[in-house]
């Protein structure tokens, strides 16, 4: 058999993922994510609940022409056939029948109590309705899983029941019974002798489903693996519903990077990161900064105990190689940095440090001095690659003079507030006074200052301001407290973010900007004076 067929990596993202709160997806948005999703390597995409969702009716129709597939089969979910109803004859059946998905994913109640007070049938017609179900759907050339909702709960209130519905679907013919912890409560241990359990007294190919609200949703697949199930279902990024499906991601590089287990297609989980992030893209939900293997933030090093440790053998202080999933060690600079971090990030940033140790000194004490302040360096890799150009060099970057600046913000006749700049700089030789308008006060700014100097430097027309982010440090002094502002940069190839700190938020925010305009140029190889 294939890889593939011998573990089941199941993708949800598309139907579970989705009922994430604030998590909206178009069919364009589906399609483009099923994309990704095939170029990981995951074995199956359930797509949708085609026939009771419009959009995934849609989605399933479009994809028939839109979307060829090398690594990925599509599965539709949906339901069994209604109580007392025939599943030849039930609407929604037929939709799945004829979405043009070579699985359908079933899914059925497991829990007495949800039998009978949900459904309001009984548990012997619910067992006719998987049955009738799974076999009319195989009868029509579609393998079928089965999906059995809230198992755990319904195991501990009535084992046998349970254990029924998975041996009812068996026999009619469902490849794979997935056991779904729907409320997400169950803990390893019991999870993992439950699973068992159902093995020995089924003989079923079993699958898992996971909710992480006790947070353990990938700890729990992996333990249900360890016990014998071969088909794991997840999302990317943990999307889901209240806090999130196990993070199909984390499952597989766990398996392969620890179990030695063959997941997906040889090199695919290189490509881990970035689509990730490019799955986030899509969705406009990111992936948290300290999501195991693929966050910003997994691999990032901050105490300069790590940093000292690293500089020795980066395995020391990481528990694999970051490369494998397409992601980077990143040293961080702060107030906890020693000597091993300035030299460390200082070579990540393209400045050899390591043989002047009186620099490295210099530029430890300084950015200790400087985040004292307010500043903050982490965050910021250009303001902290300006620093060490400054103090390797002796002088500061500039590329134009600045005489001063000046922002006003005034309400007009029909209630809109509009802000105007104006900048006195020189810039190529040339004296420029530059007046610029804007929505607010940074905007007004940016604009005057790109205006100022874009003779000079035409490149800084590709310069855009992509994102800004204001933080009052010492919040029991009120409005005169200190302020620090995180300004990003983009160009079209990449962005960078600077930092700037003051008393007056137009003057943290004019620093920030200042150096996100420097740095920039410097990228661009435009020679400063």
């Amino acid at each position: 058999m294939s890889i593939s067929d011998e573990f089941h990596v199941y993708d949800t993202t598309l139907r579970d993922g989705a009922q994430q709160e604030g998590l909206a997806l178009s069919v364009a948005d589906k399609i483009a994510i099923a994309q990704h999703l095939d170029e990981l390597g995951v074995g199956f995409i359930e797509g949708g609940w085609p026939g009771a969702v419009p959009k995934d009716t849609e989605f399933f129709e479009r994809a028939r022409t839109e979307l060829h597939l090398r690594n990925a089969t599509f599965a539709a979910f949906g339901a069994t056939c209604k109580p007392s109803a025939v599943a030849a004859d039930d609407p929604q059946v037929a939709a799945l029948r004829d979405s043009g998905a070579g699985v359908v994913t079933l899914v059925a109640k497991s829990h007495d109590a949800h039998v009978e007070r949900a459904l309001r049938t009984t548990l012997d017609e619910n067992l006719r309705m998987v049955a009738d179900t799974v076999r009319h759907l195989r009868e029509n050339g579609q393998r079928v899983f089965l999906d059995t909702e809230h198992f755990f709960d319904g195991y501990r209130a009535n084992r046998a029941y349970a254990l029924e519905v998975v041996r009812v679907a068996t026999e009619a013919g469902a490849d794979v019974v997935a056991l779904c912890d729907t409320n997400g409560g169950t803990l390893p241990r019991e999870l993992q002798d439950i699973v068992r359990d159902v093995l020995d007294n089924t003989g079923a190919r079993l699958g898992i489903h996971c909710h992480n609200d006790a947070g353990c949703a990938v700890a729990n697949s992996i333990a249900a693996v360890e016990a014998g199930v071969t088909h794991v279902q997840g999302t990317i990024n943990g999307y889901g519903e209240r806090t999130g499906n196990a993070d199909l991601l984390a499952i597989v590089a766990n398996l392969e990077l620890k179990r030695e287990m063959e997941l997906l297609p040889p090199g695919r989980l290189a490509e881990s990161f970035r689509i990730a992030h490019a799955i986030a893209e899509v969705t406009n939900v990111p992936p948290s900064t300290r999501q195991p293997y693929v966050g910003v933030s997994a691999f990032a090093h901050k105490a300069g105990l790590h940093a000292s440790a690293i500089k020795v053998d980066p395995d020391l202080y990481q528990h694999t190689d970051p490369a494998l999933v397409g992601n980077d060690m990143r040293m961080l600079v702060s107030e906890m940095a020693g000597r091993a971090s300035v030299e460390l990030k200082g070579r990540e940033l393209g400045f050899d440090l390591g043989s002047d140790r009186e620099l490295v000194s210099r530029v430890t004490d300084r950015v200790k001095e400087m985040e004292a302040r307010g500043y903050t360096f982490e965050a910021a890799d250009a303001s902290f690659s300006l620093l060490l150009t400054e103090e390797v060099t002796g002088k500061r970057a500039s590329f134009f003079d600045v005489e001063s600046w000046r922002v006003i913000t005034e309400s007009r006749a029909d209630g809109e507030a509009v802000s105007e700049s104006t900048v006195k700089l020189v810039a190529g030789g040339e004296r420029e006074i530059v007046t610029g308008e804007g929505n607010g006060p940074v905007n007004a700014l940016d604009h005057a200052l790109r205006t100022a100097i874009e003779r000079a430097y035409p490149v800084v027309n590709k310069f855009e301001l992509v994102d800004y982010k204001v933080r009052i440090l010492d919040q029991g002094h009120g409005t005169d407290a200190v302020i620090r502002v995180l300004i990003e940069t983009a160009d079209g190839e990449g962005s960078w973010v600077t930092v700037g700190v003051g008393h007056n938020i137009v003057e943290a925010s004019w620093e920030a900007l200042v150096d996100g305009y420097t740095y920039g140029l410097l990228r661009h190889k435009e020679v400063a004076r």
